[in-house]
């Protein structure tokens, strides 16, 4: 899972410029379904009081950046029911 190593070797930025409490990922590229096409799904927890459109925003560009292709962040208190439990159950964290 090259992009869940490239999110861990950066986890310290990641954490002090955009306010992040948690990341993961989850979706095609855990199951070992995607391809060089496929985006990342991301999962982000900001930390109380950090979860800004700016720092949402500067963080998606910043991941695409890092991964090298377009991710799909989405901020795990937006989850909606019909997917949260699938998406808990796969989604493997920095």
């Amino acid at each position: 899972m090259e992009p869940l190593n490239r999110i861990q070797r950066n986890l310290g930025t990641i954490r002090e410029r955009y306010g992040v409490a948690r990341i993961g990922i989850f979706g095609s590229a855990v199951r070992g379904e995607a391809t060089p096409a496929s985006d990342i799904d991301v999962l982000v927890e900001f930390r109380e009081g950090e979860e800004t459109f700016d720092h949402f925003m500067d963080l998606t560009f910043y991941l695409e950046d890092l991964l090298g292709r377009r991710g799909d962040l989405v901020i795990a208190d937006t989850l909606k029911p019909a997917i949260q439990d699938a998406v808990l159950s796969e989604v493997v964290y920095a």
